[in-house]
C-alpha cells in the first residue's frame, strides 16, 4: 500500500522553475560571468545553458508527469534523472565536437534515446487515464476523463522539447543560417522564452477555468496541491 510522502502546490513548483531560469539569465549578465559566457559562445559551446536546462526542463517534465497522474516519488525521481541526462548529452555533444571537422553524433543519439523515455511514460499515463473505467461503489472513479487542456499542454510541450533537439541537429548539419553557432544560440533563447511563457499561460488559463467552475471537475488543478506517494 502506498502512502503520502509530501504535498506541494503546482504554483510553487512553477515559481521555482521560473526563478531558476531568471537567476540563470541574471547571472549571465554579471561582468566576469558574461565574459566567460561570450568566450564560450565563440568556441561553440554554452555550458551555462545546458546546466540551467537540465534543472528547469526536468522540473517542467515533472509537472507534466504529475498533471497526468504520475505521482510515485521513485518514478518522478527517475523521470527527472533521465531528462537531466538527456539535456547533459547536449552539453557533451558540444564538448566533443569543439574544433572537429567531422561531427560525432553519438551524444546526440544517446540524448534522443534518453529524452523519449519520460514522454513514453507520460503518454501511457494519459492513455490510461483517458480509458479508465474503474468503478467505486458503482460509480466511475473518473467520469469526466481527461480534460482537453491536458492534451494541449502535453502536445505543445512535446513539440517544443523536440524543437530544441532540431535546433542542435541543424547547427551541426550547418543548414543555412544555422551554420553560424550564434544564430542557433538565438533560437535556443527564443525557444526557451516560448516554453516558459507558455507554461505560465497554461497556469493562468487553468486558474481562470477553476475560478469559473468553482474548482469543480476531475482534472488536477495547477493551483491545487499535488500528492507524491511512495
Amino acid at each position: 500500500m502506498s502512502r503520502t510522502f509530501f504535498d506541494f502546490g503546482f504554483a510553487i513548483a512553477i515559481a521555482v522553475f521560473l526563478f531558476l531560469a531568471a537567476g540563470d539569465h541574471l547571472l549571465m549578465a554579471a561582468p566576469r560571468v558574461k565574459d566567460w559566457y561570450e568566450r564560450n559562445l565563440l568556441r561553440g559551446i554554452n555550458i551555462a545553458r545546458w546546466v540551467e536546462y537540465s534543472i528547469s526542463a526536468s522540473i517542467m517534465i515533472l509537472l507534466i508527469a504529475l498533471l497526468n497522474g504520475i505521482n510515485n516519488l521513485y518514478a518522478l525521481m527517475a523521470i527527472f534523472g533521465v531528462n537531466a541526462s538527456m539535456i547533459l548529452f547536449g552539453l557533451v555533444m558540444e564538448k566533443v565536437n569543439m574544433g572537429r571537422d567531422e561531427v560525432n553524433w553519438w551524444p546526440f543519439t544517446f540524448g534522443c534515446i534518453a529524452g523519449i523515455v519520460p514522454w513514453i511514460a507520460i503518454v501511457f499515463a494519459l492513455v490510461t487515464a483517458a480509458t479508465d473505467t474503474t468503478m467505486v461503489d458503482g460509480v466511475r472513479a473518473n467520469p469526466d476523463g481527461v480534460p482537453p487542456f491536458v492534451y494541449g499542454i502535453v502536445i505543445s510541450l512535446f513539440l517544443l522539447f523536440n524543437c530544441f533537439a532540431l535546433n542542435q541537429w541543424l547547427q551541426y548539419r550547418k543548414r543555412g543560417r544555422f551554420a553560424d553557432y550564434l544564430y542557433g544560440e538565438k533560437v535556443y533563447l527564443v525557444l526557451s522564452l516560448v516554453a516558459k511563457s507558455g507554461r505560465l499561460t497554461d497556469l493562468a488559463a487553468d486558474a481562470t477555468r477553476q475560478s469559473r467552475t468553482g474548482g469543480r471537475g476531475s482534472a488536477r488543478s495547477c493551483m491545487s496541491s499535488c500528492r507524491c506517494r511512495i
